[in-house]
């Protein structure tokens, strides 16, 4: 049975949301406010803020709040469990497939012979 990774369930959920996922391609670029993050949205401030909580709970962004400002920045390395998930994934289908590929070529040699 594979690892069990108990963080990927939140990160997937998290990652599973074009929103969420557009307000960490936006993070990727810099630290931004949040009133900054809702504005190409076109949604409310406070459903901006539940997308902003659950990239927080799965460890996808920081906040700070600075006054009145709340800032968020996005924190990089809480993708590494879901690049190694997918790695793994990766190596078991091409493996999958190499002994697919070399079960094709054995059945057509001996068709041939």
């Amino acid at each position: 049975m594979a690892k069990h990774h108990p963080e990927l369930s939140l990160l997937f959920h998290a990652l599973a949301d074009p929103t969420r996922r557009a307000i960490l391609s936006r993070l990727a670029e810099g630290p931004a406010r949040v009133t900054d993050l809702s504005e190409p949205t076109g949604l409310r401030l406070p459903t901006v803020m539940r997308h902003i909580s659950v990239l927080e709970e799965a460890g996808l962004i920081a906040t700070a709040k600075d006054g009145r400002v709340r800032t968020c920045a996005i924190v990089p390395q809480s993708l590494e469990p879901v690049r190694t998930w997918l790695d793994e994934q990766r190596a078991r289908w091409e493996a999958r497939l190499d002994r697919l590929e070399a079960f094709a070529m054995k059945a057509m040699k001996e068709r041939t012979e």
